[in-house]
């Protein structure tokens, strides 16, 4: 457990952010704290200013908007994220894609290993590297491990684009940026990837920049 002399510091830097009010600053590419290992979370804040941070972790990404945010991500260098998707879209993305709603959550600690053989590559992007997207390839099925807000364990798989999301934000509190896994001639600015890559799969942008896909296994 953290001593109380561990804790200070760490608590006396959430009440600061929390101060201002309203969604927090999100940390861009560059910042070191994107960089380092998160500590694990062991008491480093206390119940209510832990209930206050989580909270003001899912106002900013629901206003950035995004689908997951890591505590690094808004300066705080531990293991914690939360992540929510409601999953508006077509039918044709959802299929390819597989992504399905994922309800709000909270991830204290998690790891994830893969649960399968599969791979799938799609575009990504990162609240953190704003304006730009990147084809990553990453685990189809991946076993989740760690606690949610208030201790309880849990030990669950997930796929599709909720398997996706977990090892995009767990990535970060390791260190790892989604461009440090991503195909790099893929690269596109978000209007570059609205305007002639929004299809379900890579497979046009893959042809048409040069880089290699591999359709994911029926």
């Amino acid at each position: 457990m953290a001593t109380p002399r561990d804790r200070a510091p760490l608590a006396e830097r959430v009440e600061e952010l929390l101060s201002a009010g309203g969604p927090l600053a999100i940390v861009a590419a560059g910042d070191p704290v994107l960089r380092c290992g998160a500590e694990p979370f062991d008491g480093q804040l206390e119940p209510g200013l832990l209930a206050r941070f989580l909270e003001a972790m899912r106002v900013t990404m629901h206003a950035a908007p995004g689908v997951g945010l890591a505590a690094p991500q808004v300066g705080v260098g531990l293991r914690l994220a939360v992540v929510e998707d409601p999953a508006p879209v077509p039918d044709e993305v959802r299929v390819a894609r597989g992504r399905v709603p994922l309800p709000y959550r909270v991830l204290v600690n998690p790891s994830y290993e893969a649960a399968g053989p599969g791979r799938a590559a799609f575009y990504e992007g990162c609240l953190s590297v704003p304006g730009y997207q990147a084809v990553v390839a990453r685990h189809t099925e991946v076993r989740l491990t760690g606690q949610d807000e208030r201790g309880r364990a849990f030990d669950e798989v997930l796929s599709g684009w909720p398997a996706r999301i977990v090892q995009h934000e767990t990535d970060h509190l390791d260190g790892t940026l989604y461009l440090d896994r991503a195909e790099p001639r893929s690269l596109a600015s978000n209007e570059a990837a609205a305007l002639r890559w929004s299809q379900p799969t890579p497979e046009a942008a893959a042809r048409e920049l040069g880089f290699e896909f591999e359709p994911p296994a029926p």
